[in-house]
């Protein structure tokens, strides 16, 4: 029988009992999608599992996304995420939501760690519903009906630093144009409200200037770090995170260059947030 341990008061949970190379039967799947909706992210210890099943294994909770960058070859819903000595970490050691620069971003990202250093390379995970509720009346009130800028905004800074030139940096622009989110996000299983902003995609508030946005985005992106609404996953070869990224925000620690990190993340397509 699966169980469901939470690892803090607020967020997270390690799941025991399943197999996850074998299929789920419409129990398990429905009850690992309620742990999912509870804790925000679930953990499986020692799931080793191939390309191929952990890819079945996401879909039997939605469509698959396939990410512009990385891709794992002959499985291009798998991104990768390798780190070494050639290859610093970069991006992820911020506090984001994935792929909010989408019209649809994802409804979770389902993580397997492939090769892990002996220390380092944690992942944290933050609630925002909790953060949203902590919140004072005052600042509700300043973003409960705003919306907020999400683009693609490391890929955008890589092609200026890099050289691009109008032509190519029009072409990104056409392909991945700016869209808007709600600064508060309503949960659509559980209709619980959280903060629906995050340091590496948000760019400003519709509506604003940046003088006006980016101190309200910056009280908004500090909550993320607030310890009361996180945990923190140490992981080891073949453990799994699963988290909704409709509710939590994540931060990978960048504390183990030059040693090496192996990841692969599938993620599973969501809907428009409202």
């Amino acid at each position: 029988m699966a169980t469901a341990k939470p690892i803090t008061p607020t967020i997270g949970a390690e799941i025991q009992g399943l197999d996850l190379r074998e299929e789920l039967d419409a129990g398990d799947q429905a009850w690992v999608a309620d742990q999912l909706v509870t804790y925000k992210v679930i953990f499986f210890r020692d799931q080793n599992i191939s390309a191929q099943q952990h890819l079945d294994f996401a879909r039997q909770f939605g469509r698959l996304e396939t990410h512009p960058v990385n891709p794992k070859e002959g499985f291009p819903e798998l991104l990768v995420l390798h780190n070494d000595s050639d290859r610093p970490p970069s991006d992820t050691a911020i506090w984001h939501s994935d792929v909010t620069w989408r019209p649809q971003p994802s409804l979770g990202s389902i993580l397997i760690a492939r090769k892990v250093p002996e220390i380092g390379g944690d992942t944290l995970f933050a609630n925002m519903e909790a953060a949203y509720e902590d919140l004072d009346d005052s600042v509700r009130a300043a973003i409960d009906e705003r919306r907020a800028v999400h683009r693609f905004e490391p890929m955008r800074q890589y092609l200026l630093q890099t050289g691009a030139d109008t032509q190519q940096m029009a072409k990104f622009e056409k392909k991945y144009p700016a869209v808007t989110h709600p600064i508060v996000r309503t949960h659509p299983v559980t209709g619980r409200k959280s903060i629906y902003v995050n340091a590496l995609f948000t760019v400003g508030i519709e509506g604003m200037t940046d003088n006006q946005a980016q101190p309200l985005l910056e009280k908004l992106f500090a909550t993320a770090a607030r310890p009361e609404y996180q945990c923190r996953f140490q992981w080891r070869e073949s453990s799994i995170a699963f988290w909704d990224n409709r509710a939590a925000q994540h931060y990978a620690t960048a504390d183990y260059y030059p040693n090496e990190r192996l990841m692969e993340r599938a993620t599973i397509v969501g809907d428009t947030p409202a």
